[in-house]
């Protein structure tokens, strides 16, 4: 019986399940790392999520920085869809797409109010999205997109660096949320040197992996700063 899910042969475990017996190695692992890594984005931008709902805050969250990761992985996924690539490949962008929209929506909920200026954004964004996602633009004009995702996903960190930097603070940013970000840029790395990817896309990984060191760096100060703020105060 064929029951795949992320790559892994469901109907396989249950085969053995039902004749009593374990099932083999190559049942309970999925044929690819980057199974282990979509499965792994399902829940990435969670702890973020969760530490907003929590605190009813998006205190020192640069929404620029959201806006723009929402733009950068619409562009990954519908070019990985529209050449064809499995769903090993770009299902991560999926998930964290679909987290991204909802952070997104969060902040600017607890940003009311907002001005006309901001709806603008989110208007242009559901007009424009469904047309890249399909792939129905011009061939270049798509290439010329992709090949831009990673300075859009440099700029989208960059605004995020700036706040904590000039608050001194890092807000209501995730560490989990982040430490899971700079994790998953490792661990693409060195599935792109298993893979052979070309030298592009690997030192595109590197530069990504050296931007959200520095926001997990920034975090782990601005705790150490706070958690000796406290003790004084105490």
């Amino acid at each position: 019986m064929e029951l795949e899910i992320l790559g892994m042969n469901f109907g396989c475990v249950l085969g053995a399940l039902q004749a009593w017996e374990f099932p083999e190695k190559d049942c309970l692992l999925p044929p690819s790392p980057g199974y282990c890594i979509v499965a792994a984005s399902t829940i990435v931008k969670l702890p973020q999520i969760l530490k907003i709902l929590k605190h009813n805050s998006v205190r020192g969250l640069s929404l620029v920085s959201f806006e723009l990761e929402v733009v950068g992985y619409t562009i990954a996924l519908a070019y990985s869809i529209h050449k064809g690539l499995p769903f090993s490949a770009y299902g991560e962008f999926l998930f964290l797409l679909i987290q991204a929209i909802i952070l997104v929506a969060i902040i600017y909920y607890y940003s009311q109010p907002l001005g006309g200026k901001t709806w603008i954004k989110p208007l242009l964004y559901c007009a424009i999205a469904p047309t890249i996602i399909a792939g129905q633009i011009d061939p270049f004009l798509f290439e010329a997109l992709y090949a831009s995702h990673h300075a859009i996903f440099f700029s989208a960190r960059a605004p995020q660096i700036w706040t904590n930097y000039k608050n001194k603070s890092t807000g209501e940013l995730s560490f989990l949320t982040c430490f899971m970000n700079f994790d998953g840029s490792i661990d693409i790395v060195f599935t792109s040197i298993q893979e052979n990817a070309p030298v592009s896309v690997i030192m595109g990984s590197i530069i990504d992996i050296v931007i959200k060191g520095t926001i997990l760096g920034q975090i782990v100060l601005s705790q150490k700063s706070e958690a000796k703020k406290k003790k004084k105060d105490n």
